[in-house]
């Protein structure tokens, strides 16, 4: 049975959404606040995580980040009664993979959360360590290295990553990675994924012979080999 931490501070939202997932087979562990959060989090290993945006000692999108610093991997929705872009693109770029718009309908919430694990599981299944020229990632324990040396990447520039390397020779368009890697349509007036895929590059390609990840004017990106 999937484990759900559910961090919501309004008790009738709470409990609407713990009746309606443990009918449908899941799990929840409820935490009514940040610091009752970090305890479970701690102690407990969850499948996904449902943090609510205005949390009464914690903002929602913090603890979120404080989540990636130790765990790239678990799904992580965003539940906000702010329905502003900034506001969404913050919560992804701190790494969530999901964002959901109060007040919503529990099919779709339902619908998003078997979807996120859906795709945790797919990626959980597939191949573990994944290469390409001298770069090397692997997804069990997180660990990229080029030519033998690690890098350190943070959790988006790892899926960021991970993304190219599972489609290595193949042009990646703005929207397919804005979809992929954040779940929101690309919005042409940000350009919060090239600022992403230059942090990639930085760490990816600075010191190491030969280019990587190449821009294809007018279509996206491409993760292909660059020898001299």
């Amino acid at each position: 049975m999937n484990q759900i931490c559910l961090i919501e501070d309004e008790q009738k939202v709470a409990a609407f959404i713990c009746k309606g997932l443990e009918e449908n087979n899941y799990q929840v562990t409820p935490a009514k606040d940040g610091a009752t959060a970090a305890d479970l989090i701690k102690n407990q290993k969850f499948n996904l995580y449902i943090i609510d945006v205005m949390l009464p000692d914690v903002d929602g999108i913090d603890l979120c980040r404080q989540i990636r610093q130790t765990d790239s991997r678990t799904p992580i929705m965003m539940l906000t009664a702010l329905d502003q872009i900034q506001n969404k693109v913050a919560g992804l770029k701190a790494g969530a993979d999901d964002y959901l718009v109060k007040p919503f309908h529990f099919s779709e919430l339902l619908a998003r959360i078997e979807a996120l694990l859906r795709r945790q599981m797919i990626s959980d299944d597939a191949e573990h360590i994944l290469v390409f020229d001298d770069l090397k990632l692997d997804t069990w324990t997180n660990v990229v290295e080029r030519d033998g040396q690690q890098i350190t990447l943070t959790a988006k520039e790892y899926t960021l990553l991970e993304l190219f390397m599972r489609n290595p020779n193949k042009i990646l368009s703005r929207e397919y990675i804005g979809e992929q890697v954040w779940k929101i349509d690309f919005d042409t007036g940000t350009n919060f994924i090239d600022v992403y895929v230059n942090y990639l590059r930085k760490k990816i390609e600075k010191g190491f012979s030969g280019k990587l990840i190449h821009t294809v004017i007018g279509m996206g990106y491409i993760l292909r080999e660059d020898r001299q």
